[in-house]
């Protein structure tokens, strides 16, 4: 309709459906007064007006509009409303929005009550551009997104759920069944919220749906389907009559006594007024949320002209309390009107506008001109109103605080508040620094049965029904499980190490329950399968627990939950011990067979140096040559026990022996050590030191019949028909014993604790060693079905036990005081000592030896130049080389260790002049220097004179490089003829 300036009553003369106890507009006269200078803006109103909520909300909005413009009355613009009743039905909400749009051509519509009406209303508005604005359609399905002209102007079912979840938390319950109605409104909620609840490690064991045209017996049977579950916390999503039925059949059921939680949302929380006394008695204990409304003078006045206005419009109706939903309609009626006046009425028409004769079809619908502008103007608003601060996100009311009460007596009670920003508190804590979801921030709270105590929030059984636990028949390290049957009486009885820890955990926790052990046994009374098939009888549900040595593995923990391990596990190899005492090549072994070559090609290299620095100056390096090579290899060998007796007088032989015995003391310490151990540490080594060499020599491996370990086998790619399962301790040892060429196998494959059994209970430490890398496993603990609420209970009570004495006792009781062997290896052994470890060592000396050999090598060569510089050119390279060896032979005259007294010194050098020998046989020196002496000196001096100089000239020098043509006799490197 177009902006008119005549006189319209706010209700439309065709809606023949409005009660007629309203008579005209409670706020007509206020419109009235100001008719003529306003522009009027249709707005159509679609509610429930027979409902509880449509009346509350009927008065709201009415009054919100009289409020406004008596508030604002210099605006230009006002709401003119026309009313229709849906009638709690969606097909006739929706009829009722289309003749708005078509026929009122309505630019605004506020509405309608419930989720389901407003999904068709929503398209409706989205098609002619109109915005539709509801407050009390919650349902997350409603979105901007899909939707854009719909606008919720209260807040989300989807903005309670972080409050709800800060509750479950609080309280530690790990599981909890929603129970939700099968509509928009229901169903809307659900994915969301499980989602939420799985982010947390909160589980969802079943969501329980309820049809809107449920029967009481129907109700009563899904009510029984819970309670022979173990979970006892519920999350209830319904609409008020849904609710208080299913809380009528709780009652009679017995579902609201102790041990029971039930939580309701705020669809059910904010209407409790409405609700019925013998209702509310029926939900004694229950918790519940609802936004927080801010307390203010405004809000006060407001509930008290409500209430007079209420009771004069419906004076023989039942005693109705407003509630957020009204003070919602409220703000939406404030932010309708002022997002008009600042958009203004212009172009307040609807393109290709179609008359009444087409009043139904929806292909022909006008679009509204103004409609973008006037829902773009709706999101920006902000005001403090009624329920608080009315700013939209996202197309709907922001999230605020929510109060959490509890059902006590006639009424509710208020415990604790939760905000976004800083979690449970016991009432608004604006100066609250952090975010707590502790229970203790709460007020305390009466549960369901009147009982203070806080419900665990699941129970083991119903009806008396005891826990199974499946328990291992075992033939083999029976410490663990034993089961006993007596063919007499035909009792079983069940002991070991894993069934006295369980019972010892279950003494530990905070609350019993019932159970029973049953074997894992066939009609005949023999094991049924393997362990992993136990664990699949707990998958099944044909146990509710396995409890024995049952290993934590990952393809298990796909099937069920595990608590933590009681006892540490790991998989390694067995296998048969050698004596390497008894090994006459032992000693060998420290040293790698590339360092024992490099050692002794060192040892000859070190003394060859050290002979030919010294063979020329040092008496104790000359001799024949077969002498010369003994002490050579002598010299050398003898450092490697310090027993060297030869002098080294020069000084580069001095530095090349410090170095090396540097060297042959690191060699023979870590030779000494090396051996040590191999004899005392590791006196029995394996025969086999991993998997490796078992493929490798096609060995047979062994392993435990029905256990996880012969898989792991599979995968380190050993073959199937290299594989033997055993059954019993005393096969292990057979089949060892045997070996694989005699059908036995190399190696037997097993978890720790069972080796560790074999070897201590059997005396078997010197026969046996474990060897080999460690194939980690997490242990021995007891299995439950995925999401048991028993196996956080458990695993701490298991903690709990490690830490005490009482674990102690129990090993100490079924395993033995020694379970283990002393310097049992858990690995191979040691390498042998490689040439890599010391290589740096041969490094240095051999670089300090060529060093000393060159400078020494240099400086002979540069002294006997003269050989090589000449001028005869007669002489060849091979005769030059002849006497250069030949002087390398002799021993150097010049050093101080050849420095004789004058007397001698004179005859020698008289001698040599005469060309005789200088020392004569018939000739005693004066001196009683010994005889022995005296015949060396004679016949190494003997040999010295029969050496001839090949060349008669002068070595070059600076100035003259030409050969004179007579010999020099004042040239000491002369001809001597």
């Amino acid at each position: 309709m177009s902006p008119s300036f005549v006189n319209h009553s706010i209700y439309d003369t065709k809606f023949q459906g409005f009660p007629s106890s309203h008579g005209t507009s409670p706020c007509s006269d206020a419109q009235n007064n100001n008719l003529n200078a306003r522009t009027s803006f249709d707005v159509g109103i679609v509610l429930d007006l027979e409902s509880p909520l449509g009346k509350m909300s009927s008065i709201c909005i009415s009054m919100a509009l009289e409020d406004f413009y008596t508030t604002h009355n210099n605006y230009t613009t006002e709401l003119i409303l026309h009313w229709r009743d849906s009638k709690r039905d969606i097909v006739d909400a929706a009829s009722m929005a289309l003749d708005l749009l078509k026929n009122v051509q309505v630019q605004a519509i506020i509405g309608p009550e419930t989720s389901a009406q407003a999904q068709f209303m929503a398209e409706l508005g989205n098609k002619a551009h109109v915005p539709i604005l509801s407050f009390s359609a919650t349902s997350p399905f409603l979105s901007t997104i899909t939707t854009p002209y719909f606008v919720r102007t209260g807040q989300s079912d989807l903005s309670q759920v972080k409050a709800i979840i800060a509750i479950i938390q609080a309280f530690g319950w790990k599981e909890v069944v929603p129970i939700y109605e099968d509509t928009p409104y229901g169903n809307g909620l659900l994915p969301n919220f499980t989602i939420a609840l799985q982010e947390v490690n909160i589980r969802v064991p079943y969501k329980s749906v309820i049809s809107h045209q449920v029967t009481d017996d129907q109700i009563e049977q899904e009510l029984y389907k819970l309670e022979t579950m173990q979970t006892r916390v519920f999350v209830v999503h319904l609409s008020p009559s849904l609710s208080s039925r299913l809380f009528f059949k709780a009652n009679e059921v017995r579902m609201m006594s102790e041990g029971y939680v039930w939580i309701i949302t705020d669809g059910l929380t904010n209407v409790l007024y409405s609700m019925n006394s013998p209702v509310v008695q029926s939900m004694q204990g229950v918790l519940g949320v609802r936004p927080h409304i801010p307390k203010s003078k405004e809000l006060d006045d407001f509930k008290e002209r409500w209430k007079r206005k209420f009771l004069n419009e419906n004076p023989n109706s039942n005693s109705i309390e407003h509630n957020i939903f009204g003070l919602w309609a409220y703000d939406t009626v404030w932010a309708l009107a002022e997002a008009v006046e600042k958009v203004g009425t212009k172009n307040s028409y609807f393109l290709n506008p179609q008359t009444r004769q087409n009043s139904t079809d929806l292909a022909r619908l006008g679009v509204s001109e103004m409609g973008p502008r006037l829902r773009d103007t709706i999101l920006k608003t902000n005001f403090k109103g009624l329920s608080g601060k009315f700013s939209l996100s996202d197309g709907q009311l922001d999230t605020s605080s929510f109060q959490i009460l509890n059902m006590v007596g006639k009424g509710e009670r208020d415990i604790g508040i939760w905000t976004p920003v800083h979690g449970l508190d016991k009432k608004l804590n604006a100066g609250k620094k952090y975010y707590s979801a502790s229970k203790a921030n709460l007020k305390p709270i009466i549960w369901p049965g009147e009982s203070t105590t806080v419900p665990k929030g699941w129970e083991i059984s119903t009806s008396e029904r005891k826990l199974r636990i499946g328990v291992p028949q075992k033939k083999r390290f029976r410490e663990f499980v034993n089961v006993v049957q007596d063919l007499q009486t035909n009792e079983t009885t069940i002991t070991g190490y894993s069934i006295d820890v369980f019972k010892a955990a279950i003494e530990r926790l905070p609350y019993a329950f019932n159970y029973k052990f049953i074997p894992f046994v066939d009609k005949y009374g023999r094991r049924a399968g393997t362990y992993n098939d136990l664990i699949d009888q707990v998958y099944f549900k044909n146990f509710d627990a396995v409890v024995g040595d049952i290993t934590i593995i990952a393809n298990r923990s796909q099937y069920v939950d595990f608590t933590l391990p009681y006892t540490e596990s790991g998989v390694t190899m067995l296998v048969l011990a050698n004596d390497n005492r008894k090994k006459t090549w032992i000693f060998l072994k420290p040293l790698s067979w590339d360092l024992w070559l490099m050692t002794g090609a060192a040892f000859v290299f070190t003394g060859t140096v050290v002979w030919a620095l010294e063979q020329r100056i040092n008496n104790e390096f000359r001799g024949p040559i077969a002498d010369q090579v003994g002490t050579m290899l002598w010299f050398s060998f003898s450092t490697l026990v310090f027993a060297h007796r030869e002098r080294v007088v020069s000084n580069w032989s001095r530095i090349v022996v410090i170095i090396w015995l540097f060297v042959v003391l690191i060699l023979t310490s870590s030779y000494t050590a090396s051996l040590t151990s191999m004899l005392t540490i590791q006196q029995l080594l394996p025969a086999i030191n991993d998997i490796n060499d078992l493929i490798k020599n096609r060995e047979n491996v062994g392993y435990q019949k029905g256990n996880f370990v012969g898989d792991i086998l599979r995968r380190l790619k050993v073959e199937e028909s290299k594989l033997k399962p055993y059954e019993t301790a005393e096969e292990y040892s057979e089949a060892l014993s045997k070996g694989t060429k005699k059908g036995g196998v190399g190696a037997i494959f097993d978890e720790i604790p069972y080796l560790m059994i074999f070897l201590a209970k059997n005396g078997n430490c010197a026969k046996y060693k474990m060897v080999g890398p460690i194939y980690k496993t997490d242990g021995f603990a007891f299995a439950f079905p995925r999401g048991s609420p028993l196996v956080p209970d458990l695993s701490r009570a298991i903690l709990n036990l490690k830490e005490g004495d009482d674990m102690s006792a129990i090993e100490k009781k079924w395993m033995g005081p020694e379970t283990t062997c002393p310097d049992q290896p858990t690995t191979a052994e040691s390498k042998s000592l490689t040439l890599d470890s010391f290589w740096g060592l041969f490094l240095v000396t051999g670089t300090a030896s060529v060093l000393a050999f060159l400078i020494n090598l240099f400086t002979f060569l540069y002294k006997y130049r003269h050989v090589w510089i000449t001028c005869d050119s007669s002489i060849s390279f091979q005769q030059r080389l002849i006497t250069i060896i030949r002087h390398f032979n002799e021993r150097d005259l010049s050093h101080h260790t050849f420095r004789r007294s004058k007397p001698i010194e004179g005859l020698e050098m008289g001698n040599r002049h005469a060309g005789n020998s200088p020392v004569d046989a018939s000739v005693e020196p004066s001196s009683s220097r010994p005889n022995r002496e005296a015949s060396v000196m004679k016949t190494e001096t003997e040999d010295d004179a029969r050496y001839v100089q090949p060349f008669n000239c002068k070595p070059p020098t600076r100035r003259n490089r030409v050969c004179p043509t007579e010999p020099d006799s004042s040239d000491p490197g002369m001809l001597i003829t």
